[in-house]
């Protein structure tokens, strides 16, 4: 099971690559094993051309401590607190894409103005406060983690698989590593379009709740209907 991981964990890390979201060895992408409490991860600094599965890092959920494979990637201790908050979350990704980032430095949400973000996230994708001096100079990375909990305390993770880091980048989540990166491909594509949209229209308001709730529960809800039903 964990060789399954370890390939699909570098398969979602090239992918990374294949969608222009990352550049130079900016980002990573994880998945786990609950059953084992494990975590595989992108190992820290090595170029995407040269990852194999075997290089892999795995960690424990439970204690963070580095199992196997290549010293995993500084932002390990982030993912980790993702997977021990929330319970649904296979697969995490970590981005600085340009415009998405772009909104997490300007320190703000990702407004819902259309259908196409409405698709996939159930509402505005919200940006994290910003860290204290003592939690940027403390565990940094594991205080990034528990101030992106801390900005779901209100939202439900499952309905906006996502977050802006004030000053930082985007985190994404889902099923599994793929999924997650895909939602980072959205999250990047939603970020450009809400900027334009500004831009032509300053005063623009959000999606009506209405045809947010449409959208969304058409693909998530408890009777989605898009796609091809399976059986």
């Amino acid at each position: 099971m964990i060789t399954t991981l370890k390939q699909d964990v570098r398969d979602a890390n090239l992918e990374l690559v294949e969608r222009g979201l990352v550049f130079d060895t900016f980002g990573n992408a994880s998945g786990i094993d609950r059953d084992l409490g494990l975590v595989v991860i992108k190992p820290s600094g090595v170029p995407y051309r040269e990852l194999s599965p075997d290089d892999m890092a795995v960690v424990s959920l439970e204690s963070g401590e580095h199992l196997e494979g290549l010293k995993p990637s500084s932002d390990t201790p982030t993912h980790l607190e993702i997977y021990r908050s929330f319970a649904t979350v296979g697969g995490v990704a970590h981005t600085h894409s340009t415009w998405a980032s772009s909104w997490a430095q300007a320190h703000r949400s990702i407004p819902c103005l259309g259908t196409t973000h409405a698709d996939y996230f159930k509402g505005a994708i919200p940006c994290s406060r910003d860290l204290t001096g003592k939690e940027i100079t403390g565990a940094y990375e594991q205080e990034t983690g528990r101030v992106i909990v801390e900005t779901f305390e209100a939202l439900d993770p499952d309905e906006v698989p996502a977050v802006l880091v004030a000053s930082h980048g985007v985190f994404t989540w889902g099923r599994d590593g793929s999924r997650a990166v895909l939602h980072a491909a959205v999250v990047e594509q939603v970020a450009r379009m809400a900027q334009l949209s500004l831009e032509l229209s300053p005063d623009l308001g959000q999606i009506t709740s209405q045809l947010l709730d449409r959208h969304f529960l058409r693909k998530h809800g408890v009777h989605a209907y898009y796609g091809q039903v399976s059986g």
